[in-house]
């Protein structure tokens, strides 16, 4: 298999990554194992939780999998729930309701989006237990999700009079309503995984387990972006074990504003989305899988369509070195199922008639097999930027950029509070983070603050939890830090009551306790200000209203800029991102960066994002490009270099290459193809003892071809 290689290329920063064990694959289905999705993970979770759950697991476990267990935890097909089945009592008061008595469905009446209570927390539990008790060695707990419209239901109203000890106020009522509004919504689902995970661990102890507990979520960004209130980074303090980042084609392709055009900016949204998600793994040390889907939810767009996107995501996911642990795709029966049928050509207003539809294109699927044996072979890998902006920049986000999302007075739609200050950074190569405040304070002597040099902050469209962080960026400036704060200061939700308002506190917003608390005033920081070794620039604009001017992007990195020099961070533009980890190279050509010369990759690499995987000896990353390659020059003689099925049981030595080879049935025709770093053309290539006629050797790469299907084959190659 390929090597997990330390590289001693000079590169522009470099990312250590700890070692990882083996099994970094998982994916989710709720159908028993089929040929047709015999995906190379060494991990499958069983959706849902109901009676036939017992022998969907052992189905797949009969096939060699770890098996894992994952249900909805906002929604699901929870009917004997809500009709009283489960304890007598009817619960469809529980379902979420915005004004006017508008019912928040997911799929219809029966599947509602929740209010959780303490009785659908037990409710929950007894589906776990089954899940349990058939043998399951991980719960995945998806989507915790209350919509920021909602509030109205007689069980939010309930929960409200007994969380805040007063009467229920409508949301839309005020800002003070909303913020309060969204913070329960919050708490409400952070109890009801909190109970779900008491549970476990107690199941465990009792049976001498024991059974981790991971969230499947959306990123902040998206979840504030679809108007969408969940427990978040705080699932970390009542005992999840990790994440899954639900980061895909259907997020990522949310419209963000730039410079004033609204576009869909896949590949940028999606980064700093991941982005998100890796801070948090970063920050906590919790273990991060991130959802890679080469399709979305909605079936209207061809495969032409999904498949650029999914390059898109994919390379903004590799981007993010401090994970190696993907969900390789989820429903794998949408994708590859013998009803999966997709327009073949992107639908345009021009368009005549309908697009015919087909399974999925036999490229893609060699595509995808090639790309999921790359992901496995990621965890243990170093990561060196090979083109790259200014590194340790980030831009501060909290959970309250949830809480601002609904009626009287929403934040920008568009996010641009966020957005207006993260894509002029990343819009000219600079890897700018999403930093979580609630996750990064200070532990163990470690502040985790410290790995950023400069750091963006507004307190539009989000707010501070506590006067503690402004005290530990205080303490961070201080340290040598370099802080620009882009805010006007106007929105109402200033306003909520919170700690900056309450209490001994009367500031009229955080921003003037931060301020305080770096011992600043307004008018020195608008020219800049030295705080101890560090510096702060202060800008009296909205970020929103930069986002939507043209010139506005200039302000941001004109004010970032300045800030780094201050502190002596060297300021660097680049017209695309380029990343090696181990053999792999993963490059984007940034949007609006064609006015640059492109950089250009030289050696010898397999294009893995072709199906043929081509050896090509120079790469331009112009605009717009997506790249996943592998240096053949990393990798030792007889080593597989590419492989578009599951690779095991690999032995070699100077004359001799063994492994066994399988996948899943593809359609009519669809092949596997490894590529092999060799010297020579080998003497006989043998498939399970017979002679193999379909093979080339050419440019140091052996080629070899079998039929895809999920039959495992023993090859030999003997030189």
């Amino acid at each position: 298999m390929l090597c997990a290689l330390t590289l001693s290329a000079t590169a522009l920063a470099e990312v250590p990554t700890s070692a990882r064990p083996s099994g970094n694959l998982i994916f989710q289905t709720d159908k028993p194992w089929s040929p047709r999705v015999n995906v190379d993970a060494g991990t499958v979770m069983v959706y849902g939780i109901d009676e036939s759950l017992r022998a969907r697991i052992r189905s797949w476990r009969e096939h060699g999998y770890r098996v894992a267990v994952m249900t909805g935890v906002s929604w699901g097909f929870y009917a004997d729930y809500l009709r009283g089945d489960f304890d007598g009592r009817e619960h469809w008061d529980e379902t979420q309701e915005a004004q006017g008595g508008k019912l928040l469905l997911h799929t219809g009446r029966e599947v509602p989006y929740m209010v959780p209570t303490q009785a659908y927390g037990r409710y929950l539990n007894q589906g776990i237990r089954r899940a349990l008790e058939a043998g399951a060695e991980a719960i995945y707990l998806e989507e915790p999700e209350f919509w920021a419209k909602a509030g109205w239901s007689s069980a939010f109203k309930a929960a409200w009079r007994a969380h805040y000890g007063r009467s229920w106020e409508a949301p839309d009522s005020s800002p003070d309503a909303q913020y309060r509004a969204s913070r329960l919504k919050y708490k409400l689902y952070r109890d009801a995984l909190a109970q779900v995970f008491t549970f476990v661990r107690e199941w465990g102890a009792a049976h001498g387990r024991m059974i981790p507990c991971y969230v499947a979520t959306h990123s902040v960004l998206n979840y504030a972006q679809w108007k969408i209130v969940s427990p978040e980074s705080s699932l970390l303090d009542v005992g999840a074990d990790g994440y899954i980042a639900q980061v895909w084609t259907g997020t990522a392709r949310t419209p963000t504003v730039y410079e004033g055009v609204k576009a869909e900016r896949t590949f940028e949204s999606a980064f700093l989305e991941y982005g998100a998600l890796q801070n948090i793994a970063r920050s906590s040390g919790k273990t991060i899988w991130y959802l890679n889907d080469p399709i979305e939810d909605n079936p209207n767009h061809s495969w032409i369509d999904y498949r650029r996107n999914w390059e898109s995501t994919l390379t903004a996911s590799l981007m993010q070195p401090d994970v190696a642990n993907y969900e390789v795709l989820p429903w794998p029966d949408r994708i590859f199922g013998a009803d999966a049928l997709y327009p073949t050509a992107e639908h345009t207003p021009t368009s005549a008639g309908k697009s015919s539809k087909s399974l999925i294109p036999p490229a893609y699927f060699a595509e995808l097999q090639t790309v999921f044996h790359a992901l496995s072979e990621l965890p243990g890998t170093t990561a060196q930027w090979q083109a790259a902006g200014t590194s340790g920049v980030g831009v501060l986000v909290s959970d309250s950029i949830m809480f601002q999302r609904a009626a009287p007075a929403p934040s920008d739609p568009a996010l641009g509070n966020f957005y207006g200050l993260a894509l002029p950074l990343l819009m000219r190569g600079i890897p700018v983070e999403p930093v979580q405040v609630e996750t990064s304070h200070p532990r163990a002597n470690h502040d985790p603050l410290d790995a950023y040099k400069l750091l963006v902050l507004t307190y539009e469209g989000q707010k501070p939890p506590s006067a503690a962080f402004h005290t530990q960026l205080a303490n961070w400036v201080r340290r040598g830090g370099a802080l620009v704060v882009v805010d006007d200061d106007a929105e109402p939700y200033h306003r909520a009551s919170d700690w900056w308002n309450t209490g001994a506190n009367d500031y009229a917003t955080p921003r003037q306790h931060l301020f305080e608390t770096l011992g600043i005033t307004d008018a020195a920081a608008k020219h800049g200000v030295a705080t101890g070794k560090g510096w702060v620039h202060f800008a009296l604009r909205s970020p929103s209203a930069l986002g939507r001017a043209m010139g506005g992007s200039d302000t941001v990195r004109a004010l970032a800029r300045s800030a780094a020099v201050a502190v002596g961070l060297p300021w660097r533009e680049s017209p695309a991102l380029v990343l090696r980890r181990g053999p792999y190279i993963i490059a984007a050509g940034i949007e609006v960066a064609d006015h640059a010369r492109p950089i250009v990759l030289s050696g010898r690499y397999l294009d893995l994002f072709d199906a043929e995987q081509p050896l090509i000896r120079e790469v331009n990353v112009s605009a717009g490009s997506r790249r996943l390659l592998v240096d053949l020059d990393q990798l030792a003689t007889h080593t597989i270099a590419a492989a578009g099925a599951r690779i095991t049981g690999v032995t070699s030595d100077a004359r001799h290459l063994s492994f066994k080879q399988s996948g899943m049935r593809g359609n009519a025709g669809t092949t596997a193809l490894i590529s092999i770093v060799a010297k020579s053309a080998p003497k006989r290539v043998l498939c399970d003892g017979e002679r193999l006629a379909n093979t080339t050797f050419a440019d140091g790469v052996l080629r070899i071809r079998t039929s895809s299907d999920e039959r495992p084959r023993t090859i030999d190659i003997i030189w």
